[in-house]
C-alpha cells in the first residue's frame, strides 16, 4: 500500500508540474521579423526559421511587423505572454539606437525588456566612395575633409540611423567635421553618390556589394572584416580607438520567459545558426555568420546601449 501511495504522490507531483516544462515546445512558435518582406535581415530570418523548425520538430512562422523604425515589432514581443511561443529577431537600429532617440516609440528597454537567446549574425557597415573619388583612402579622406570644410558629405540611411552615428564618431575620432546626409533608404543614398550628389555613403554591405564588385564603387573602411573584401580596413586595422558601428541581428523572447523555454530554445538556435545552409545562403547578402551566446549577445548590447548613449547626448539628439 505505501509503495502505490508513493506512486500516486509522484504522479501527481508530475501532473501539476507546468506542462511547457515538460514537453515544449507543443506548438508552432511565431517569430516577429519587425522589417518590411524582401529585405536581408527578412530573407536571412526565414532560412534561419527553417532550420530552427527542424530543429525543434515545430513550425516557426515568420510574422513581418514592420513599422516605426522596428519599435512596433518589437513593443508587440515585450508584450507578448512569455511562454515561448512568440519571440523576435531584430537588429541594433530597432533595439538600442530607436530606443534611445525615440523612447516614446520605442518604449522599452533592451537590457531588461527581452531575454537574449543569441546573436545570429551581422552586416558590416562600410564607408564607400566612387571609384573616380580624389581619395584612395580613408587617410586620404579625411586630409581632404580637414583641408576643404564641408566638402565631404557622407549619405546615410537617415538621421539617427546606424550610418549616421558612424559619421559621427568618424568626426569625433578623426576631427574631419564630414556632413552627414540623411536619405529616406539605402538606395536612395546610393543614387545619390552614383550621382555626385555625396561624396560617400556609409550603409549595409549587403546593399552595395553589386557595386562593389563591378568596381563602380570602392570600400575605403569597414566596421567587420568580411572575406570577399579583404583589403578593406577597419578603424581599429588603422589604429583608431573607437571601432565603426556595424549592423548586428539577435533573436530575443519577451522577459520573463522560463528556464526550460532557454534551455531549449538557446541550443536549437545555436545548431540551426551554425547550419553550414544557412551559411550559404546569407553569403550573397553580405551577411556573416557570426553566433554569440546570450550572456555575451547581452554584454554587447550594454557596451553600445552606453557608446550610443555617450554620442547621442554629446551632439544633443538627446537631453
Amino acid at each position: 500500500m505505501r509503495r502505490r501511495s508513493a506512486v500516486c504522490v509522484a504522479l501527481l507531483l508530475a501532473a501539476a508540474l507546468p506542462i511547457h516544462a515538460q514537453d515544449y515546445p507543443r506548438g508552432s512558435v511565431t517569430l516577429v521579423i519587425p522589417l518590411a518582406p524582401g529585405d536581408a535581415t527578412d530573407t536571412s530570418a526565414r532560412a534561419i526559421a527553417d532550420e530552427l523548425s527542424r530543429e525543434l520538430k515545430v513550425a516557426i512562422v515568420p510574422v513581418n511587423r514592420p513599422g516605426a523604425g522596428g519599435a512596433l515589432g518589437t513593443n508587440l514581443v515585450v508584450k507578448a505572454k512569455p511562454d515561448g511561443y512568440t519571440i523576435i529577431l531584430t537588429n541594433n537600429a530597432s533595439l538600442v539606437f530607436r530606443s534611445i532617440l525615440d523612447p516614446k516609440t520605442a518604449s522599452y528597454n533592451p537590457l531588461t525588456d527581452l531575454t537574449p537567446l543569441g546573436l545570429a549574425m551581422r552586416s558590416p557597415s562600410i564607408l564607400a566612395v566612387r571609384d573616380d573619388a580624389p581619395y584612395k583612402t580613408f587617410a586620404g579622406m579625411v586630409e581632404h575633409s580637414k583641408k576643404n570644410p564641408g566638402s565631404v558629405r557622407i549619405g546615410t540611411a537617415g538621421a539617427g540611423s546606424v550610418g549616421d552615428f558612424c559619421v559621427r564618431t568618424i568626426n569625433s575620432l578623426t576631427g574631419a567635421e564630414m556632413t552627414m546626409v540623411p536619405f529616406t533608404g539605402a538606395s536612395p543614398a546610393v543614387t545619390a553618390l552614383l550621382g555626385g550628389h555625396v561624396e560617400g555613403v556609409i550603409l549595409a554591405l549587403g546593399t552595395m556589394t553589386g557595386h562593389l564588385r563591378s568596381g563602380t564603387l570602392r570600400g575605403i573602411v569597414i566596421s567587420d572584416k568580411y572575406a570577399e573584401f579583404p583589403d578593406i580596413p577597419t578603424l581599429s586595422e588603422l589604429g583608431y580607438s573607437e571601432p565603426f558601428f556595424g549592423i548586428w541581428v539577435g533573436f530575443f523572447a519577451p522577459a520573463g520567459v522560463p528556464a526550460e523555454v532557454t534551455r531549449a530554445l538557446v541550443p536549437a538556435l545555436e545548431r540551426a545558426i551554425k547550419s553550414p545552409a544557412i551559411g550559404a545562403k546569407l553569403k550573397p547578402l553580405g551577411m556573416l555568420i557570426d553566433y554569440s551566446p546570450p550572456e555575451k549577445l547581452l554584454a554587447e548590447i550594454r557596451d553600445e546601449h552606453r557608446r550610443v548613449s555617450e554620442i547621442a547626448a554629446k551632439s544633443g539628439l538627446v537631453r
